[in-house]
């Protein structure tokens, strides 16, 4: 069921632990499945020196957390905020359909850091992200939500499944 790096990423997470006095933080969560993320970045001449994870969850979850750091890990800012799901999903060679969602959560809490960085830097008041995402068209004319993965009636802007806000249709 999972690929041989993702058991390796589970059995074996890098970078898990928390920087004290990050420069960004971004944290996560799924209602549905208990998975949380926090994702800590220590940044030198805008590249990402140091990061680190702590995440609460399934395998899927622990394994997409340790291979985002370490994709993200010497990145610059620039870099790291290209870092999608997609990118991380294929890193682990993978996920199955229902785990799909770990690598959404992985990539925003990363992209939350660096907006928490950039937010610092720029002495900007912290505020409360709200997450919205796009419904998926993968299959046919139905709509999919992003995050579980539960079909989503065409023009819903809410996921009854994992009670979290999903964009218009694609």
């Amino acid at each position: 069921m999972y690929s041989k790096t993702v058991r390796d990423h589970f059995k074996s997470p890098r970078n898990v632990g928390m920087i004290e006095d990050a420069d960004g933080v971004g944290e996560v969560g799924n209602p549905l499945c208990g998975d949380m993320m926090s994702i800590y970045l220590k940044i030198r001449d805008e590249h990402i020196k140091d990061i680190k994870f702590q995440t609460f969850g399934c395998g899927a979850a622990i394994a997409v957390s340790s291979i985002l750091t370490e994709i993200a890990k010497g990145k610059s800012i620039e870099e790291a905020k290209r870092i999608s799901n997609k990118d991380v999903a294929k890193a682990l060679e993978g996920l199955p359909k229902n785990k799909l969602h770990c690598s959404n959560l992985g990539a925003d809490a990363l992209h939350m850091a660096i907006k928490d960085y950039e937010d610092r830097k720029a002495a900007k008041p912290k505020t409360e992200p709200k997450r919205k995402e796009t419904h998926v068209h993968d299959r046919g004319k139905r709509c999919y939500c992003p995050y579980c993965d539960a079909e989503v009636s065409e023009g819903e802007t809410f996921c009854k499944n994992c009670q979290l806000e999903v964009e218009g249709n694609q």
